[in-house]
Order: C-alpha cells, then sequence, then structure tokens
C-alpha cells in the first residue's frame, strides 16, 4: 500500500514519516542515492511482510536550504520551508560569519530570514545593538530572546505563526530550549555548554514540531562552521543585500568588490555606509567560493553555471 507523507524527523537514512491521518511511521530511503530531509513531502509504500516502510519518492519541493560540502558539492539541508530563524547568542562566542552564510544561504533559495538573538540575559558589557546593527542595516528583521526570564517569546511566536520554519546556528545557541518554550510537549533534552565555552551538539538530527498556535517548526542540528551551496549564490552580490544595492554603482559590471578601481560596495565600507564587519564576510565568503569551484573542477562548475541559469 502506498500513500504520501511528511518527513518529520531525518538521522542520516532513518527517517520518521507522519501520514495524512496523523499516524507516524519509521522509514528509510529506497535506494542509496535518495537523500530525504526534515519538511519533505514523500510517497512511502508499506512493506507489510518485513514490517518497514520504504520512502519511494521525494514529492517536488517548494523550497530548500542547502549548504556546499567540502568537495563543493550542494546538499539540502531542510525543505519545503517559509522562513529561516538564524539563532545566535553572547554564549557560545558569537560566530557572526556563520549567522550571514545562514542569511545568504536563505536568500540565495528565495526564502525569508530573520535573526534571533538568544540568551539576553548573558549579555555582560556589550550591548545587543552592537551585535545586531549590522544586520539591522542590512535589512533583516532582529527579534532577542531569553527563555531564562521568559522575554521575547511573544514576538517570536508571532512572527514564527502560520509558518514553516528552520532554527540553525552554532552549537550551544540555545535553539532546542527555545523549542522547548515554544512546544512544551517536545520534551527535549538540552545541554550545558562545556568549560571553554564551545558549543557541545545537542540535536543530532533535524525533527518538525507542530506549533500551539499554527505553523511547523523545525530544529536542526547546530554546527561549527557552514558554507552555502555554491550553485545556488548569485555570483556578484552572493547573497549580501547590500551588496545588490550598491554595486549597481560599480565602475565594471563585473566586479568582485575586492580591489577593483572604481567599487562602490568597497568605498561605503570604508566610509561606513556598509558595515565593515558585514563587508569582511563577503570578502570571506568570495574567497571561500573561489576554493569550493577550484576544488570541483572546471568540468563540474560549468554544469553548476547551467543548472543555476
Amino acid at each position: 500500500m502506498s500513500f504520501e507523507a511528511q518527513v518529520i524527523a531525518a538521522y542520516g537514512r532513518h527517517l520518521q514519516v507522519r501520514d495524512a491521518t496523523g499516524v507516524c511511521h519509521d522509514a528509510r530511503p529506497f535506494g542509496r542515492k535518495m537523500h530525504c530531509v526534515c519538511g519533505d513531502r514523500v510517497l512511502c509504500q508499506s512493506d507489510a511482510a518485513h514490517g518497514e516502510v520504504h520512502v519511494l519518492e521525494i514529492l517536488p519541493r517548494t523550497s530548500v536550504l542547502s549548504r556546499s560540502t567540502l568537495r563543493g558539492d550542494g546538499e539540502p539541508v531542510v525543505a519545503n520551508l517559509s522562513l529561516v530563524v538564524v539563532v545566535f547568542a553572547p554564549l557560545p562566542s558569537p560566530d557572526l560569519f556563520i549567522v550571514d552564510r545562514y542569511l545568504c544561504a536563505a536568500s540565495s533559495a528565495g526564502l525569508r530570514a530573520l535573526v534571533l538573538l538568544n540568551k539576553g540575559d548573558l549579555i555582560d558589557g556589550v550591548s545587543d545593538s552592537a551585535l545586531t546593527e549590522g544586520f539591522s542595516a542590512a535589512g533583516y528583521p532582529v527579534l532577542r530572546c531569553s527563555t531564562t526570564r521568559s522575554e521575547g517569546l511573544g514576538p517570536l511566536r508571532e512572527a514564527l505563526h502560520g509558518e514553516t520554519a528552520v532554527f540553525v546556528g552554532q552549537s550551544g545557541v540555545g535553539k532546542s530550549s527555545l523549542i522547548g518554550a515554544l512546544v512544551p510537549e517536545a520534551q527535549l533534552v538540552t545541554g550545558e555548554l562545556d568549560r571553554d565555552a564551545e558549543g557541545r551538539h545537542t540535536t543530532t538530527s533535524s525533527r518538525l514540531y507542530d506549533l500551539p498556535g499554527g505553523g511547523q517548526l523545525i530544529d536542526s542540528p547546530g554546527v561549527r562552521d557552514f558554507a552555502p551551496a555554491i550553485d545556488m549564490l548569485e555570483p556578484r552580490s552572493l547573497g549580501f543585500p547590500e551588496v545588490d544595492r550598491l554595486g549597481v554603482a560599480c565602475r565594471f559590471q563585473d566586479c568582485q568588490h575586492l580591489r577593483e578601481p572604481g567599487c562602490a560596495v568597497r568605498e561605503a565600507a570604508e566610509t561606513g555606509s556598509f558595515d565593515a564587519r558585514r563587508y569582511e564576510s563577503y570578502r570571506r565568503l568570495r574567497r571561500l567560493y573561489a576554493q569550493l569551484r577550484e576544488a570541483r573542477g572546471p568540468g563540474r562548475n560549468a554544469a553548476g553555471r547551467s543548472q543555476r541559469e
């Protein structure tokens, strides 16, 4: 018997799918080349003889958030989203360049994104605006939360209402604690930061939860690094809205905004009208973009250009 379902949990090739009646089934992809992710809509078949459910086909995706592998290949992370929520916190020490790269990945997928500063109660000696002003200036909505103090959860619930959203970010920034506050019945295990303030992975699989007020929320494993799928990135701006806006005034149409004369983007960074840290983030992603393309080789780069175009 075949039926359609939604992937609500994914751990490697181990899946949990939920059918139209709300019944959940343990499942696995039928075939080694099939890569299902949380949020996928899939066609399944029950194998009563062996007590298994096989995923036969991934149904067309409305959107997909993807990352690059070390070889420069694109790899889906989650699918069928409407909103990407990039979470960071004062502890572990925030890597704002990872936040930027997730925002670029969301842009390349045609997805809306917001930035969420969690654990606001841990900010010590630094105003939260110093951490978030670059994102606000770029045009991203920014929210602030503290589950310890139960602060900021109302605006977050409002932003998530009716959305299919994903929480992404570094390990240890409190994504699972946020989901525990938003979906009390989730019964999540949360971890404390280890002694050197590096985030420990507390979520090892992607899992989807139904929000009480309507909508769905996916919790994804924390990362120590992240690179957007390079074939999805817009090659001139790499997904930075400031570079998109400023780049039209550059002297050269193919300006990469690094050392070229007459570069409006670099000039804006030097005068302060483009956040200097965000510009440095663009420069780093530009170098990584070149490295990953080189790792793939010219033949596969040509194929990637054709697919994007």
